[in-house]
């Protein structure tokens, strides 16, 4: 029970102890008369609570908040764009980019996509079986459908489709222990694509699955779910190194990820080695809520409450964050298009890496 409760509580991407966000008329506001778009507000500041943040091709940033749409940057003014604009939600989940140069908001309430000028909702294609059959496709956008769905949703440029993963060996256990509960233990945490172009996908409560273009393959292991508190948290953080080996939420293992799969009760598992990763006092029982890799394949891991730590393989470097006297709950780290990193916060708006530490970044 006290499991559940913490699984409850920490339900989806980024939701942990987050306070209210600040109200979407906090600070003053015009309508722009100086961007190129149709729509959008020109504002000063953005939101405190940032959850995503992502550069498009044509170097403007894009920073997506709690409950309080996003915000786009392009070094000199600031747009703010909410469901007022035609944003499918105001809670934003993720951000991508097609090779059109097409912006996509993954919000609770659906997917946005904007053409630089307006907002359309994309529609799952209702004359496509449901589920649509698993189908590969260089250029297609993967996102995460919510708290309920029981795969990914894809999109081809022109239309999106639903699938589903392989039934997982724990469901019914996890039915059993849980009948109660009101998520679906295959909600997508995390999305991530490895050098191959192989997609990953983290679950809420049943491991991974992986999707090579032929097979949808699975690999779960208790302890990656696992939280210092003892609650599990989900997959919420998938990484590749230089060396291919594959980081999972935490420094204490690595994985080699065998070529070929094996076959368990009709689903296609992982093989893998297991490996030791780097442990040290202070880092053991470290879960990193987001992982991204530098130029040299260096991973830098993000914590909730202990700032960042920068993985090079051998050793592991801790950069400790604080806003003033204030301790910094962070929530993402991005790589921009120059190689810079970027921090999304709960409550202390976005921080930037200067080469030796993070600092706040005001637009």
């Amino acid at each position: 029970m006290k499991q559940l409760l913490w699984k409850t509580t920490l339900i989806f991407m980024f939701s942990m102890t987050i306070s209210s966000c600040i109200g979407k008329n906090s600070t003053q506001s015009s309508k722009s008369t100086q961007n190129d778009f149709t729509v959008g507000t020109s504002v000063s500041v953005f939101d405190e609570s940032i959850w995503v943040i992502y550069q498009d091709k044509s170097s403007n940033f894009w920073f997506g908040s709690k409950e309080n749409g996003v915000f786009r940057y392009d070094g000199r003014n600031l747009i703010h764009y909410t469901t007022e604009d035609g944003l499918t939600g105001d809670q934003i989940r993720g951000i991508q980019e097609d090779a059109l140069g097409n912006i996509y908001f993954e919000t609770t309430n659906g997917i946005s996509q904007f053409d630089g000028e307006s907002f359309r909702t994309l529609k799952i294609d209702e004359n496509s079986p449901a589920p649509h059959p698993w189908q590969w496709g260089a250029n297609d956008l993967w996102f995460s459908p919510g708290y309920q769905g029981r795969g990914p949703l894809r999109f081809d440029g022109e239309r999106l489709y639903s699938h589903e993963f392989p039934e997982s060996p724990r469901e019914d256990a996890f039915a059993k222990m849980y009948p109660n509960v009101t998520h679906s233990p295959y909600g997508i945490y995390s999305i991530f694509k490895d050098n191959k172009g192989h997609i990953w996908f983290g679950t809420s409560d049943l491991g991974i699955y992986r999707f090579d273009g032929e097979t949808i393959s699975y690999l779960y292991e208790k302890q990656l779910t696992q939280t210092p508190g003892g609650g599990a948290f989900g997959i919420r953080s998938i990484a590749e190194d230089s060396n291919g080996y594959i980081w999972i939420c935490n420094s204490n293992y690595k994985y080699e990820i065998l070529q070929d799969t094996i076959r368990h009760e009709g689903l296609a598992q992982m093989r893998y080695n297991r490996l030791p990763g780097i442990k040290s006092r202070e880092s053991e029982n470290q879960y990193y809520l987001s992982i991204v890799a530098d130029e040299d394949g260096h991973l830098w891991m993000l914590t909730y409450d202990n700032g960042i730590w920068k993985n090079d393989g051998n050793n592991l470097v801790h950069y400790p964050l604080k806003d003033g006297n204030k301790e910094v709950k962070l929530l993402s780290i991005y790589k921009d298009n120059q190689g810079d990193f970027w921090l999304g916060t709960a409550q202390s708006g976005v921080f930037k890496f200067n080469g030796e530490s993070f600092e706040k970044f005001e637009p």
